[in-house]
Order: structure tokens, then sequence, then C-alpha cells
């Protein structure tokens, strides 16, 4: 058993209502689709109100190559990575000399070092923190965090670990790109970055709050074509299946069924449904799948509103939402992500001081 102290947020710095979005790709594409109008129906279908980018709108105007793109991916990596790792442990009352472990998760950009050697730099923090960089995860990428963080304080049970997730998915936007699956990507993804402290079993927090019982991750074979990037020349350019939901509803609930099976449990014991949200068919596909009316996916659906697909770090959003809506003590719940591979990952949450 792990304790889930603290969520933190940080959005990116720049927010632009979905409307916006769709004037520029109007002005950017008008001219090379026939059928442009009905094309941008998918910014309005998608449900999303507004999102955070790491660069202004009149940024994606311009035609940009990976090296340009990648080190403002560093740059503001490292900026927004560090007021939520500050954050974090200052809201926690956690001193950074008392971390053991720092796992940071991010598919959108590349550095070598990585972006969490350079936040320990700037914030200072102990050179001995073992440092676990986890690239390629994707959309399940925030659920994987924390499910390798429960891994590591179930060997360290006195361990505090920091889980920083940071994605600035915005950058992988390609102007010369026609596929549908670019236009898809463009009207979905946006940046922000969450950071969540963890600590083993023989830290309890001075309140109450979720722990991780247990976890469980699977992998779809030969499914490498789901979803994921493809990585030319101009930077990284977004796979996406359309049969995406068709895949969810026909996977999930019995990848689900047999997590729930090993627990013990069923899903009438699922009080908090805490989902990725990939996008708004991705929803109707978890409703669909596990027979769950709308009120269980109404927090998920909400930061899909208000912040669009962030990948790694939105289910953490959403964590952060149901964390604050607050639980009853004995109350349980499903935290789930899915991703590249195609994959998923979930764990099982409980609320209260972990004594039962």
């Amino acid at each position: 058993m792990s304790f889930i102290w603290k969520v933190v947020t940080e959005n990116a710095p720049h927010h632009v209502d979905q409307n916006e979005i769709v004037g520029v790709v109007r002005n950017l594409f008008g001219d090379q689709y026939a059928d442009i109008e009905r094309l941008l129906k998918v910014f309005g279908n998608g449900q999303i109100e507004g999102r955070y980018f790491a660069a202004p709108l009149e940024w994606f105007e311009k035609e940009r190559g990976l090296e340009e793109k990648n080190r403002l991916y560093v740059e503001e990596a490292v900026r927004m990575g560090s007021r939520a790792v500050t954050r974090c442990l200052e809201g926690a009352g956690v001193d950074k000399s008392e971390i053991d472990a720092f796992f940071f998760v991010s598919s959108s950009g590349l550095a070598t070092p990585t972006v969490d050697a350079r936040i320990m730099n700037e914030l200072g923090m102990p050179p001995h923190i073992k440092r676990i960089p986890l690239w390629g995860l994707g959309c399940a990428g925030g659920a994987s965090g924390l499910s390798r963080a429960h891994d590591f304080c179930k060997a360290y049970p006195d361990a505090k670990v920091i889980v920083l997730c940071l994605e600035l998915c915005s950058l992988t936007f390609q102007r010369g790109d026609l596929s549908k699956s670019n236009l898809i990507g463009t009207s979905l993804f946006a940046d922000g970055a969450a950071c969540v402290l963890i600590t083993g079993s023989n830290v309890r927090p001075p309140h109450g709050g979720f722990h991780i019982r247990n976890t469980q991750s699977t992998l779809m074979p030969q499914s490498e074509d789901v979803m994921g990037w493809d990585v030319k020349d101009e930077g990284l350019h977004v796979v996406f299946s359309r049969d995406i939901p068709k895949i969810i509803e026909e996977w999930l609930k019995p990848n689900v069924e047999g997590f729930l099976e090993g627990l013990g449990k069923a899903s009438e014991d699922i009080s908090h449904f805490i989902a990725h949200p990939g996008g708004k068919k991705v929803l109707r596909a978890y409703e669909k799948s596990l027979g769950f009316s709308k009120d269980k996916t109404d927090i998920s659906r909400n930061v899909l509103a208000r912040n669009g697909n962030m990948s790694s770090p939105t289910v953490l959003y959403v964590l952060k939402d149901f964390i604050e809506k607050g639980a009853l003590a004995g109350e349980e719940g499903l935290l789930t992500a899915l991703g590249p591979g195609f994959s998923s990952e979930m764990l099982w949450l409980e609320w209260g001081d972990g004594s039962r």
C-alpha cells in the first residue's frame, strides 16, 4: 500500500478558447481542404471549451522544425515542472531533502539529460535522489507513473516519492500535415503538468485521503498502430486509429473485470471512476463498456472541457478534482488510463487512513 499525499496541477502559460483555434486552423488549412467547414466541426463536437498552450496561438501559424519545437519543450518543461514540484512539496509540508525518488513522465519532447535532472538543478534538490524518467507511455503515463511509484514504495515503505507528468502536446502540431489524425490531434491536444507526492506504508499522511491498494498493467498484443507518434524530420506526427472507441468497448470490460476479480471486487464496488478523458468518444466508450451512467464520468468530462487532452497529466487533473470534491471513509475507486501499445494502466484506490 502507498499513500497519495498531494496532487498539484500546473497549466501552460497561454489560455486559448476553442473558437479561436478554429479560426487559426481555417486560415491555415482552408485552401487545402475542399470540405474544410465540415472537417472543422470536430472542434465543436469534442466538447472542449478551451485549452492551455506553451506558446501563443500565432506561434503555430509558422512552420517550425523539430529543433525549434524541442528547444521550447525543454525550456517550458523545466519552468512548469519546477513550479509544479515546488508547489506540491510546499502544499504537503515536505522538504525537498526528504524526497527519495523522482519519477518523470513525458512523451512529447526529448532531452538528455532528462528534464527531471534539469529541474533538480534548478531547485537545488539533493543529488542522491533516484531518478526514474519514463518516456513513450503517452496518455497512459499518468496512471503508469503512479503505479511505478507505488511499486517503489512497496519495496521502500519509508520512501517519499514525487511523480511529475508533463506534456507539451501542442508543440507536436504539424503545419504541413493534411492527415485526419493531425486535424483530430489539433482539436484535442493541449499542454499541462501535474505533480503527485506518494509515500510508503510507513509514512501516513496527517489527513485522510486516497491510498493505492493494487495496480494492473496490460499490453494488447500486436497493437502498435493504434496510437502513438511517427517520428519524422519535422518532429512527432500523431497516430490515431479510428477504431479506438470500438477497441475500448470490446477490450476494456474483460480487462477491468479480471483486475477486480483478483481484488475480490466487482463493478458495483466502484464508487469513483477516475478516468483519463482522451476525448468525448473515449468517455462514451468507457460508459458503454462498463455500463456506467454519465455521472460516473462527469469530472473527467469537465477536465476535458476546461483543459483538453494533455496526455499523461490529464488523469491527474481528474484525480485532483476528485480529492478536492471529497469522499467518505471506506469509499473505493478505479483510476485508469489508456495509451500507446495499445495498453491500459489501472489502480485500485481506497479512501481513508489505510487501517482497514
